[in-house]
């Protein structure tokens, strides 16, 4: 399995709708800009057929302290980003 960077999506931006790739590199920091804009302010950004982006509260927990698995650790509630494919996207990647 490939693994792909920004520069590779810069590049192929770039190529496809004849830009420069400052130009690419512009325009794919603006929208990763705007994504972290949305989710910051606990909205969701949905890309219909894509799939939606949205920001959840993680509960806090107790884990075990990896390095002494005798010890528990309190684990703070945290803001993560969530990702869920939408039907267009799930249906390509099962050939539908």
């Amino acid at each position: 399995m490939a693994k792909y960077k920004k520069s590779d999506l810069i590049e192929h931006i770039a190529q496809k709708i004849s830009l420069s790739k400052k130009q690419s590199e512009d325009i794919m920091d603006c929208v990763l800009e705007y994504i972290t804009d949305v989710l910051k302010k606990g909205d969701e950004l949905t890309f219909t057929g894509f799939g939606s982006f949205s920001a959840k509260m993680r509960k806090g927990r107790i884990g075990i302290n990896p390095k002494n698995p005798s010890q528990s650790v309190n684990i703070p509630p945290s803001i993560v980003a969530r990702f869920k494919a939408g039907k267009g996207l799930k249906d390509t990647l099962n050939n539908k």
